[in-house]
């Protein structure tokens, strides 16, 4: 019965530790600061705080003795923040190329319903009736700046493996470049409307073959020509754009899929929507482009999030695992040290103390570790996944300082869980059997 009992009350205290490691990488910088002055003012200020310290600097001091053992707890947890970051560095990248995409001065008219321009379709017929809607902002020559626009998926070469992988085309209207001043022309020049050219973005170029400026590319058995490159940095660099009826003439599509529109200041949203509810003939739904890309990116961000989470938990818990028998080892190795000390009358708090102390310092090396080795190997790394219309976007992993320091709090919250117990097992070592142990 002792036995199950001991086994409970251990398993409580793990489950609380479990729970306190998720509330503490969930805190504020500004909470964990706090936690740290305090804990700064204890060992300064008191007795026993002083005691801590020097039972800390004495273990600290004998660290190049058992630098082989200590490094499976730098190791380890330099793995898990390593990946942890980087996973989640792939889920914001993703985000943030999305969110970058668009603005609060367009929007996107789709049909009733549809989530994405994939299944959505809008008459030919519609396109003048939006045109005249209110909201909309007027172009040079007087008519509404709109762009009905297709979007075709197509076969490619990638680069990276030589297989086929699904791109982007694009067809836009004579005002999509106006809609979109952040496109710019980089190389070559723009498309010509009428004629089968093709300008590509950056990062299509860089993701799939053939798509340099003179090379040609066979659609639905036509060539067509690659005249420029252009660079937009969010979304559309993953995108071949094209002239939207020539396309539409290609692919025999007698209707388009979305409309991009201009509005007209900041109330010409409001105005579009209640225009578009109030129309009977046009059951379509409007939507800021910036919200709309940003949405796009909600799902597989989560679902990278989630992976990333649990893929950093499993690895935690064999890099607690490991701090546990490192810190066992440690303790037992220095029982004699320690029991002198308790019978030289320190208490048991400053032991726990040193010895947390100990582990956590050596968590927090291996958390800069795995944090600088994420920043350097992944920060800026391209890579490309399927986005909501089942095609490539490229985007870069993102290595911001909230991440880093997300990874150090999942470093220093292991430390912590890892370093307990064997704290408390050289706390509650008897003075007398640790002296005649050593």
């Amino acid at each position: 019965m002792k036995g199950m009992k001991k086994w409970l009350v251990n398993l409580g205290i793990l489950l609380a530790l479990v729970a306190g490691l998720v509330a503490w990488t969930m805190a504020p910088w500004q909470a964990v600061l706090g936690a740290v002055v305090l804990l700064a003012l204890w060992l300064a200020l008191t007795r026993r705080g002083r005691q801590a310290l020097a039972v800390a600097g004495v273990g600290l001091a004998s660290l190049p003795q058992r630098w082989g053992a200590s490094s499976v707890i730098v190791i380890g947890i330099a793995g898990v923040v390593g990946v942890l970051v980087a996973m989640l560095a792939m889920g914001e990248g993703f985000q943030a190329t999305l969110q970058q995409t668009g603005s609060e001065s367009t929007a996107i008219i789709l049909r009733g319903g549809s989530q994405a321009e994939t299944n959505s379709v809008i008459t030919r017929d519609q396109v003048p009736l939006v045109g005249s809607l209110a909201g909309i902002a007027k172009a040079d020559d007087g008519r509404g700046q709109v762009s009905p626009e297709l979007s075709q998926v197509i076969n490619l070469v990638s680069k990276g493996d030589g297989m086929d992988a699904n791109a982007q085309l694009r067809g836009v209207g004579p005002q999509g470049w106006a809609l979109r001043p952040q496109v710019e022309i980089v190389e070559g020049r723009r498309f010509e409307p009428g004629l089968r050219e093709l300008v590509v973005g950056q990062g299509a170029q860089t993701k799939f073959e053939g798509l340099e400026v003179g090379r040609s590319i066979e659609l639905v058995n036509q060539d067509w020509t690659v005249v420029g490159v252009f660079a937009s940095g969010d979304s559309h660099d993953s995108e071949l754009w094209a002239d939207g009826e020539t396309l539409a003439s290609t692919y025999n599509r007698t209707s388009f899929q979305s409309i991009t529109v201009g509005l007209d200041g900041k109330e010409g949203f409001d105005r579009l929507k209640a225009a578009l509810a109030g129309d009977p003939r046009l059951k379509l739904d409007v939507q800021t482009t910036r919200d709309y890309y940003a949405k796009q990116s909600e799902g597989l961000t989560k679902l990278i999030t989630i992976l990333g989470t649990v893929i950093g938990a499993i690895m935690a818990i064999g890099a607690v695992f490991g701090a546990l028998n490192t810190m066992y080892a440690a303790v037992a190795g220095r029982a004699r040290e320690i029991a002198t000390m308790r019978a030289l009358g320190f208490r048991g708090v400053p032991v726990v103390v040193a010895v947390m102390l100990e582990t956590m310092l050596l968590a927090l090396l291996g958390g800069v570790l795995g944090a600088a080795l994420a920043w350097v190997i992944f920060n800026g790394y391209s890579v490309s996944t399927l986005g909501q219309n089942f095609s490539q976007v490229v985007f870069q992993f993102q290595v911001s300082p909230e991440l880093l320091w997300t990874g150090l709090k999942w470093a220093l919250g292991i430390g912590l869980v890892g370093g307990l117990f064997p704290a408390l097992r050289a706390a509650r070592m008897p003075v007398t059997d640790a002296l005649r142990a050593a």
